[in-house]
């Protein structure tokens, strides 16, 4: 019996390198070598101008201007240089920060580190769709507070945040405002003047460009004390040798999410909702994670009643899907974010992240289903649950 195909559903985690996104970057790679820094000579001349193009296209997808992006060595870079350069800079104004409590770890782990230096945190919870009330960050503004940050979009259950109103708060109260956008950007429309926010963080490698790039939408007029000292590239925001080929490949990425973005979005959308309603029809027990409409395009988040998540990940064996309530340490600790949306330790550790992209086709979901429903049908026999 010939083993079962390989299907990839962890977009949300990563996404395969477009090959038009490495045909862009392969003269970088090798002929067009030079150093972007090494203007006296056509070498870094010919890199130098591969790097502001990648800079103009990065900076149309999100719609920012080219002297606003700063480039990174990916989304975990940019937020820690957003969060820690900004509190660094605003030291003598106060030391007060506003997040989330579903913020990614580099986030989370940026304001813990602020904490032992003498910053004061306020994480706000979110309801059980794993949504922030703007009226909570809007309570929790002081005279100190120098930066709120909030997610555009939670990577593990998928629910968009009122980015909008909490935008508007804090540019009416003169706040800075960082996002990370790391899901939505190439996903969904990025405006970052709509959203009226000072950072926006995002990452190569989750749209289809190469790992190990990133960028970090600074406002003009906003300062942050860089986290690497050095040459000052980046116009001493950001010291360091550009990544050229990674700079060129996200360029690229971007571009081309541009051109059918609106098209993606809603073919990915339509996919998520079959794989939805096949599941549902198929299989009992099962509870969606997150709003169950204001959610990223291409995720969905399933808990399975009477199903340990990682038995089953492990029994759809080449399906590549993601734990929502990965086991961190040896106590099996759940989802941090599965416990802020109320859920039971039972249903955390029963979640599983779907994540639609490029290459998934409805026979990819249709065929998935079937196998969810089979694996799903073992898993509860193993633990003698009909």
């Amino acid at each position: 019996m010939s083993a079962p195909r390989l299907i990839y559903m962890d977009h949300n985690a990563t996404t395969p390198l477009d090959p038009r996104v490495l045909e862009a970057m392969t003269p970088y790679l090798t002929e067009r070598f030079g150093n972007p820094a090494s203007t006296s000579h056509v070498f870094g001349m010919v890199a130098a101008e591969a790097v502001e193009q990648g800079r103009e296209k990065t900076a149309r997808l999100i719609r920012s201007t080219p002297a606003e992006i700063v480039f990174t060595s990916g989304a975990t870079e940019s937020d820690n240089a957003a969060i820690k350069g900004v509190a660094w800079e605003a030291a003598a104004k106060g030391r007060h920060i506003v997040t989330t409590a579903i913020e990614h770890r580099a986030v989370l782990e940026s304001c813990r580190f602020l904490e032992t230096q003498g910053y004061e945190v306020s994480y706000l919870p979110v309801d059980a769709d794993g949504v922030v009330d703007p009226d909570d960050v809007r309570r929790a503004l002081r005279a100190g507070t120098i930066l709120v940050s909030v997610m555009h979009a939670n990577s593990e259950i998928g629910s968009m945040q009122p980015v909008r109103e909490i935008g508007a708060i804090c540019r009416e109260r003169g706040v800075p405002f960082h996002v990370d956008a790391t899901q939505t950007v190439g996903k969904i429309p990025v405006d970052v003047e709509s959203m009226a926010a000072d950072f926006v963080a995002f990452s190569g490698h989750k749209i289809y460009g190469p790992k190990g790039i990133g960028g970090l939408h600074v406002r003009r007029r906003r300062r942050l004390v860089p986290l690497h000292s050095g040459g000052g590239q980046e116009k001493g925001r950001r010291s360091g040798t550009g990544n050229t080929p990674g700079i060129v490949g996200l360029g690229a990425a971007c571009d081309l999410a541009a051109s059918d973005l609106e098209v993606e979005q809603a073919r990915l959308r339509a996919l998520s909702l079959r794989f939805l309603a096949g599941v549902r029809d198929r299989i009992d027990g099962v509870t969606l994670n997150g709003h169950p409409d204001l959610r990223l395009p291409n995720n969905i988040n399933i808990s399975f009643e009477h199903v340990e998540a990682e038995g089953l990940i492990a029994a759809l064996r080449s399906v590549a899907v993601s734990s929502g309530s990965a086991c961190a340490n040896e106590l099996r600790e759940p989802s941090y974010v599965m416990k802020a949306i109320g859920a039971t330790d039972e249903r955390a550790h029963a979640a599983v992240r779907f994540g639609f992209g490029r290459i998934t086709t409805e026979a990819d979901v249709d065929e998935v289903v079937d196998r969810l429903e089979e694996a799903v049908k073992r898993q509860r026999m193993m633990s003698h649950v009909s």
